[in-house]
């Protein structure tokens, strides 16, 4: 990696952080005895906000549009990102009493508004020498198969096959499927808005910074631990408690993995776990695949008991108001069960493998170990440690704290280089998985082209309506629809655009009040990450530090040995939902 790399990498991110700060839409005052601020909301049919909608206010018929520079009249005004819009127009007296006012609002991929009429109030307040009335609307678009729909789902499903036949890298397929997204954009939808699928300012937005930058924090911290030799003594420490069973060994990493995810998000889990993993798998001489495959699993399988331990339970808890203590109660006893099916399928798959690492003289390779791997600064394990520490005690109060997880990991790893003295510029070069990063980045745009042009509320339309009113068949479809989707995207942005489609349903099932079907959404979503190498941040991100490290499996491989699991794991828990509620 160069450092002009990194320069575009802060480039994208300091526009994101630009984008992000345009929360709504304001014209600029304007001075005079009368003004009109028509102000309101463009939504979607679910209720969601939309950016970048066309607002045109009408008197009497005739569209009124905003001027620019040198008098030349713009196309309309536009919504900001959270889909308000703000618009002041001088006018007269006459105009206001008794002219006939309307809204019209248009967007690509949705069917125009019709004329919304204005109710106008006199506000009674005056800024600036300028009498003040005001009006204001909240206006919701229906969806379109346009152009853009087709475009953007054949660019997804073309960036599936790349991936899953491996035909290129997977970071170069998102990569590839995200500017073919944009500069069909800025070309065929300069001319025409059927071709128009998101702009860069959107597409800016739908990343999901918290996990970038969590990612990024984590894998400083675990870059400098590595220096002190800390993860081979544990590669050494978990072969000795195990007495040469791999099976054994293997069950007790699963056990430590699933539970250290409840604490810690999945994805700090396996960063953390796979160096050691790595070393264990080098010692047996066997693939590392045999014991990562399991742990990802299991990572995924015990972030899902609460509600820090995996990204989606974060965003269904917030949005929902769940506690973490809701998470543990109804998630945990169901995630134990699937995890004790895991334990016992593991040995089914990988028996074979578990018989060829055995070793037949386990004390005097416990020996071996001991003497080869051992902490070789002691000084930086004090420090870097008691950094994590801290920073996982901040990833419990995130909550209290209302503060991103993102923003703990960062500033532990600014805190663990220069505590400990680090060259910055070696740790960003060898230590951080740019090409993870970059995969994740450029997924995250083409799902949110998938989720602006409709693609994904197709699924839950289809939801909807298969369920007509029946609570036991939206439990089943929710948790299966979830448990497929997020096999084949990733499970953040496919439970963002799940969120208030749930919070509909509740209100339109009778029964659904319990929070079922918030359950069920946390299982799907969780559990089906595991059934594609792409389908959690985990899988990715291990995959990953395996490939770096020489080890490599491809999609096919990794869907054959997880994909059962994750069936059975669904299949559990439809069980678990059906008799609880």
């Amino acid at each position: 990696m160069k450092p002009g790399f990194l320069h575009v990498f802060l480039f994208l991110v300091l526009s994101s952080v630009l984008s992000c700060c345009d929360t709504t839409l304001a014209i600029t005052t304007v001075q005079g005895h009368n003004v009109l601020v028509i102000q309101g909301k463009a939504l979607d049919s679910t209720g969601n906000p939309l950016s970048a909608a066309n607002v045109t206010p009408f008197l009497n018929g005739k569209p009124l549009l905003p001027v620019a520079e040198g008098n030349a009249p713009e196309k309309s005004y536009e919504t900001g990102l959270n889909g308000l819009f703000r618009v002041e127009i001088p006018t007269t007296l006459e105009s206001l009493k008794s002219g006939k006012w309307g809204l019209k609002v248009t967007r690509p991929n949705f069917k125009p508004s019709q004329l919304v009429p204005l109710k106008v109030l006199d506000d009674g307040t005056s800024e600036e020498g300028a009498h003040r009335w005001i009006s204001s609307a909240s206006v919701q678009l229906e969806r379109i198969r346009s152009r853009a729909f087709w475009i953007a789902l054949v660019v997804f499903i073309g960036i599936y096959v790349l991936i899953a036949f491996e035909i290129m890298h997977r970071t170069l397929a998102a990569f590839l499927g995200a500017a073919v997204l944009l500069m069909v954009t800025y070309t065929f939808g300069h001319f025409d808005d059927a071709y128009k699928i998101l702009t860069y300012e959107q597409a800016l937005h739908c990343v999901d910074w918290n996990v970038i930058f969590l990612l990024m924090g984590m894998m400083i911290i675990v870059g400098v631990l590595k220096v002190s030799g800390v993860f081979q003594w544990l590669a050494y420490k978990s072969f000795q408690v195990a007495r040469g069973d791999i099976y054994v060994l293997a069950s007790a990493l699963c056990v430590v993995t699933a539970f250290i995810s409840a604490f810690l998000d999945n994805v700090t889990t396996m960063l953390l776990l796979t160096p050691v993993t790595l070393e264990i798998a080098l010692v047996l001489k066997v693939s590392p695949f045999v014991f990562l495959v399991p742990e990802i699993l299991a990572s995924n399988f015990g972030g899902t008991a609460t509600l820090i331990g995996d990204p989606p339970n974060i965003m269904i808890g917030s949005y929902a108001g769940l506690t973490f203590n809701d998470f543990v109660i109804n998630l945990t006893p169901v995630v134990m069960a699937v995890l004790v099916a895991q334990i016992i399928y593991n040995k089914f798959v990988y028996g074979s493998d578990y018989h060829r690492a055995k070793v037949e003289d386990t004390p005097k390779m416990v020996s071996f170990l001991k003497e080869k791997y051992r902490i070789t600064d002691s000084k930086l394990l004090y420090i870097g440690g008691s950094v994590l520490l801290g920073v996982i005690a901040l990833f419990v109060l995130h909550g209290f704290l209302r503060m991103e997880v993102s923003v703990a990991a960062l500033f532990g790893a600014a805190l663990t280089v220069l505590l400990c003295r680090m060259d910055i510029v070696e740790l960003l070069e060898k230590e951080i998985e740019w090409s993870s990063l970059i995969f994740f980045i450029m997924l995250f745009i083409v799902v949110g082209a998938a989720e602006q042009t409709g693609i994904l509320q197709v699924i839950a339309d289809w939801i909807k309506d298969v369920c007509q009113g029946r609570l036991w068949l939206a439990v089943i479809v929710v948790l299966w629809v979830s448990g497929f989707a997020s096999a084949i995207i990733d499970n953040i942005p496919y439970t963002a655009t799940m969120l208030p489609i749930i919070a509909f349903l509740n209100k339109a099932i009778p029964g659904a009040e319990s929070g079922v079907l918030w359950w069920a959404l946390a299982l799907g979503a969780c559990f089906g990450g595991n059934g594609t190498i792409i389908g959690a941040s985990a899988n990715v991100v291990t995959t990953g530090i395996a490939e770096k490290a020489g080890y490599k499996i491809t999609f096919l491989e990794f869907m054959k040995q997880a994909a059962p699991i994750t069936i059975i794991s669904l299949i559990i828990s439809t069980l678990f939902l059906l008799v609880r509620y």
